[in-house]
């Protein structure tokens, strides 16, 4: 700003004439007015500022003598310098009339011109100040890369079209390049073109310089160069590099030998067109029912009017595939029996793998079968497809048998390999073998790091065995591999905890969830924590534990409630009992659990009204109920002596489709026998 106010200062200062300046202002005429038309010229009575200083020197009036030839850069860089220069001014002083910020750029123009082509502006002329200079070389600065990128645009364009590049194009093409990155090279090898066109410009410019130094100096002219009069003998042979690999060497032209020959046997003949008979065959085939029709006749038919080789069976199992899967296995399974199909290992392992993801295990080893009385054994890939499909389907042994083939032959198995026969090994029972396998996977031949979904399934099953301490060893290696536990995971131990009855370890994994979760456990583990005491009867101690947990604001569930419930109802303490009911009641759905332990606890205190009540509900819910909870009632119902009451649940049990125990079995029976033909109504 400071430097436009300087020139300001200059254009207000400016004489009626100025000093003759020996730059050509015939440029500075042709630019100023770049962005619009120049005005009419004024009639000889006006006197604008523009025309008092064009009139001061006779020789700066443009006229067809005087104008010397132009040159397109200089004329192209104050084209620009002016357009760029102009929206300074401008802004700078928006009260100025045109023709004013016209004279100052003028000014600016003339002092940038003198300074390009050395010419001096004279004695008189206007200097400008050092602020106005830094605006002017900003200005400068910004115009010539401008003018550079331009000019490297437009000999990239001229580049790109080159016969070398042309020529690198189409070999990038013949070898499958497309799209962006066909573009991304053309460029870039068009840049390389021109980079090593300045290199060389450099080079004769360096040596320009050299000769017109030399002639400077008065040296002796340099003896002539002796004109070739023929070519050099070449030596060697000619190299051709292409992405750093020598195209020259002969081992190429074997490799594009066996391409072809790969090509031909990799990537065979289209498939024929199937027209005529063929096609009504086919069309027979694709309506078959796969669990009741036969393919084979509409096969042959296709097969004696086409005569096809691998390509057209490949083709046809695509179209059934496409149309019924079920078709498509069973016609697979027909085709790959036929020697014209050359079925190989591949082959057979889809279909078998498809079979697999069905879940169609006996499908799958009769497929497997054919497979090995062909002389085609089961290779690593293979293996692996049983090994998914025996380990979902339970064959613990098929499955290792599978899995030790895939170890056998080196090959390394991945966390999808490791987690089917670990699920394997627990949904048969095994949780040992499981654990096994897991302190193999994390050996230092297989570095294989178990997820906490594998960590968690092993300790649900030393859960729900009991076998805490095998549990509390993989949540030690759970630890030593820097995967913390869930609370689901803490939830599960709890209620294991529960059912073998140790309240210490119960509280102990509770008060880690706060700890190391950072959060209250959810009901589940309060009502785990509740199981362990009731198993050892520690009714104090467990209402002790309740009450100094709500008394830290935290409430019972219908989970903790129903532990509750249970205790209570067992201990014959009525009122307490149905207290509870009642907090249940508010806290949502009534389960039906709640009958069950009712049921139980009003039949053994001779309260009749009460459980008939309850066994009425229950009745209504005998499809809901379990095992357990029909021996429960019924073992209630005896101890009552409500013997036809008892006798109606044992068969509403066995019609349920469950086998009462032989201990509920022999009670039902004696007491129907002891009370004989007198019917009792349920009172002792």
């Amino acid at each position: 700003m400071r430097a436009l106010l300087s020139l300001s200062r200059l254009a207000r200062r400016l004489p009626a004439s100025l000093a003759p300046v020996s730059a050509p202002t015939t440029f500075l005429l042709r630019h100023i007015h770049v962005d619009a038309p120049p005005p009419p010229p004024p009639p000889h009575d006006s006197s604008p500022f523009v025309s008092r200083i064009l009139e001061s020197e006779p020789s700066l009036t443009p006229n067809a003598e005087s104008e010397p030839a132009s040159d397109p850069t200089v004329d192209e860089f104050l084209a620009r310098f002016v357009a760029a220069f102009r929206p300074r001014l401008t802004a700078a002083f928006p009260n100025h009339d045109r023709d004013v910020l016209d004279e100052m750029l003028r000014l600016v123009a003339d002092a940038v011109l003198c300074r390009l082509i050395e010419a001096d502006r004279g004695p008189d002329a206007i200097e400008l100040n050092d602020d106005l200079w830094a605006a002017v070389w900003e200005v400068s600065a910004s115009v010539r890369e401008a003018m550079r990128r331009d000019q490297v645009r437009a000999d990239l364009r001229q580049y790109l079209h080159c016969d070398e590049v042309k020529e690198m194009t189409r070999f990038a093409v013949d070898v499958g390049i497309r799209g962006a990155r066909l573009r991304e090279l053309r460029f870039k090898w068009a840049r390389e073109k021109l980079d090593e066109v300045e290199f060389y410009r450099g080079l004769d410019d360096k040596r320009a310089d050299a000769d017109a130094d030399a002639e400077a100096g008065a040296d002796p002219a340099p003896a002539p160069v002796p004109r070739l009069t023929a070519l050099p003998k070449r030596k060697g042979e000619v190299k051709f590099t292409m992405y750093g690999l020598d195209m020259s060497d002969p081992k190429w032209a074997e490799v594009a030998e066996r391409v072809a020959e790969a090509e031909a046997h990799f990537v065979p003949e289209e498939a024929k067109v199937v027209e005529g008979r063929a096609k009504k065959a086919e069309e027979r085939l694709l309506s078959v029912d796969p669990r009741r029709g036969d393919p084979v006749p509409a096969i042959e038919e296709w097969k004696e009017d086409l005569r096809p080789n691998r390509i057209d069976c490949i083709a046809l199992l695509e179209r059934i595939k496409a149309r019924n899967v079920e078709l498509y296995l069973k016609v697979a399974e027909i085709l790959l029996a036929q020697e014209s199909f050359e079925a190989n290992i591949r082959d057979y392992s889809k279909l078998i793998d498809l079979h697999a993801k069905a879940n169609h295990v006996e499908s799958a080893e009769r497929v497997l079968g054919k497979m090995k009385e062909k002389g085609i054994a089961p290779d690593v890939i293979t293996s692996i497809v049983l090994v998914h499909m025996y380990s979902k389907a339970g064959n613990l042994e098929q499955a290792k048998e599978a899995f030790e083939f895939i170890r056998r032959e080196g090959f390394k198995p991945d966390l999808k390999l490791f987690s089917s026969m670990i699920n394997c090994y627990i949904n048969h029972g095994e949780p040992e073998q499981a654990e096994n396998l897991i302190k193999f996977m994390r050996g230092t031949r297989v570095n294989v790091k178990p997820t906490r979904e594998i960590y968690t399934d092993i300790v649900r099953a030393y859960a729900q065995r009991g076998m805490m301490t095998c549990a509390q060893r993989v949540l030690n290696m759970m630890a030593h591999d820097d995967i913390k536990p869930t609370e689901e995971l803490y939830a599960i131990c709890i209620e294991a905890y529960g059912r073998i009855g140790d309240p210490t370890q119960a509280c102990a994994m509770f008060e880690q969830i706060r700890r190391r979760l950072g959060h209250e456990p959810g009901d589940s583990s309060i009502a785990g924590v509740v199981a362990a005491h009731m198993k050892k009867n520690q009714l104090d101690e467990a209402l002790q534990w309740l009450l100094s947990l709500e008394k830290e604001g935290l409430e019972l569930g219908v989970k903790t409630n129903l532990m509750l419930l249970d205790w209570l109802s067992m201990l014959q303490l009525v009122l307490e009992a149905e207290q509870l009911v009642q907090k249940i009641k508010k806290l949502g759905e009534e389960p039906k659990e709640v009958h069950v332990f009712l049921a139980d606890m009003y039949a053994k205190s001779c309260q009749e009204e009460k459980a008939r009540r309850s066994l009425k509900i229950l009745e209504e819910k005998k499809k809901l109920l379990k095992s357990d909870q029909f021996e429960r009632v019924i073992r209630g119902l005896l101890d009552g002596g409500f013997s036809e009451e008892a006798n109606k649940y044992y068969k509403m049990m066995k019609s349920c489709g469950f086998e009462p125990s032989e201990t509920i079995e022999v009670g039902v029976k004696a007491s129907l026998r002891i009370r004989g033909a007198s019917r009792h109504t349920g009172r002792r």
